[in-house]
């Protein structure tokens, strides 16, 4: 919403908006460009900012004084989606990144890319994209990426996000159980991102993860697109691996060239692979993309470091599903090597606070050398799931402490792994402030 909010201020329009527990990097983004915020949802702020159109997003509910209040007295409105798509998509050629993990990272490195080889694209993307220092933007380009999300549309319009943006070429990074509170089983998600294959051109070009066996199941239920998938021994492919650092593209068995960069894990040179394939598609060449991709700064709150003090490292990452939990602490891992990781993680989702990945969250931690849980207003207590962690695990339910027992257990060479969707209480700062308030290095 942050990002449409920014489209629609580059488009000449009057913009404010409101929201609860509003957060950085998005907040600010949004005052820098002028754009009001209220905090609340109360029906007063429609006198206060009338509007000729309301944009309602799917955190928004009916009961909710504001919702109420625009349909009692007939004021216009429609969903984020509906909006872009009868507004600037049009007949650009959309090039959309679905998936249940990856998606804001894949779709930067992809809109990177475009960028790189000179077409300027539009793109909206749930997250601040550091090689643009925005999350979005609208461009003359006929080219325009989004990360196209499977969440609900409105509380109006239940199908998933991502079929209003008929897009030309498609990514599907891989498919996983999540949104527990509106799907109520995997086999509903596959249906909604068989909808988004069912939109795509004859002409287009479906992305996907080879290795994947729900995104199988999807294309066997029908694919009138071509396909081409990456992965291991897929079509694309990483051959030589030296550690993090570098790693060939393969395209059919051919080296396309090496990829250079600062970024870990496998799941990232995946998402490099799909942002190469997608890009070809939109005539640019692997060679150049590979160039971009040494120069890709990432996204913010994306393994972003945010401090560095007494030689501990503190990351800020928006995991939060445990498969998500589980890639990031392995691609930490490669690189901290025997150093110790200390997984600081608030289970914030609908779907954790509904309790569903219970039996997958001691797995997904199990990498980490310490996990300290965050529990406040949870509405379950996560110590039995994670008691097959034994003594590593701790569960708090008030920040203070929790931050001066992490400060107490640190010592140089650790690696703080922060993770949550939400704004954390500012548990990096407060971490950093106790650990050496006179000499901090924040990044």
């Amino acid at each position: 919403m942050g990002g449409l909010a920014k489209i629609a201020r580059e488009r000449g329009h009057v913009v404010t908006g409101c929201d609860a527990q509003v957060y950085p990097p998005m907040s600010d983004q949004l005052r820098e460009l002028g754009i009001r915020l209220h905090e609340g949802y109360d029906a007063e702020q429609l006198e206060k900012y009338p509007a000729d159109l309301y944009v309602v997003g799917n955190a928004m509910t009916r009961g909710k004084p504001v919702i109420e209040a625009i349909l009692d007295r007939g004021l216009p409105y429609a969903s984020g989606p509906q909006w872009l798509a009868e507004n600037v998509l049009g007949d650009r050629w959309v090039l959309a990144v679905a998936g249940t993990h990856g998606k804001s990272t894949t779709s930067s490195m992809l809109a990177w890319i475009l960028e790189r080889a000179g077409l300027e694209p539009g793109f909206l993307i749930g997250g601040i994209v550091r090689n643009f220092s925005t999350s979005a933007r609208d461009t003359a380009s006929k080219f325009f990426v989004i990360e196209a999300d499977e969440y609900d549309t409105a509380f109006f319009d239940k199908r998933s996000k991502f079929v209003w943006y008929r897009p030309r070429t498609a990514i599907l990074n891989n498919l996983e159980y999540d949104h527990a509170d509106i799907f109520p089983d995997l086999a509903s998600i596959e249906t909604q991102f068989h909808h988004l294959v069912r939109i795509v051109p004859s002409q287009g070009l479906l992305v996907v993860n080879g290795a994947d066996p729900s995104l199988e199941r999807v294309l066997a239920r029908g694919a009138w697109t071509p396909v081409q998938r990456f992965g291991a021994s897929q079509e694309w492919s990483v051959g030589a691996l030296n550690d993090d650092d570098s790693f060939e593209v393969l395209h059919q068995g051919r080296c396309m060239g090496v990829v250079r960069w600062d970024l870990m894990g496998e799941h990232n040179r995946n998402n490099a692979l799909a942002a190469i394939a997608a890009a070809r598609h939109a005539g640019v060449e692997p060679r150049v993309s590979i160039e971009a991709l040494a120069a890709f700064e990432g996204v913010k709150r994306r393994m972003e470091v945010r401090g560095r003090v007494n030689g501990i490292t503190i990351y800020d990452d928006f995991a939060h599903h445990p498969t998500a939990f589980e890639t990031t602490i392995a691609g930490l891992r490669r690189r901290a090597g025997r150093d110790r990781i200390i997984a600081v993680f608030e289970p914030r989702s609908n779907t954790m606070k509904l309790g569903t990945m219970q039996s997958m969250l001691a797995q997904s931690l199990t990498g980490a050398d310490v996990v300290f849980c965050y529990a406040k207003g949870l509405g379950w207590e996560p110590s039995g799931a994670l008691a097959p962690l034994g003594a590593r695990a701790f569960v708090f339910h008030d920040m203070d402490p929790m931050v001066d027992s992490i400060a107490e257990l640190l010592r140089p060479g650790d690696h703080v792994l922060v993770m949550s969707n939400g704004g954390f209480g500012g548990v990096h700062a407060k971490l950093l402030a106790r650990l050496a308030p006179a000499r901090r290095d924040a990044a």
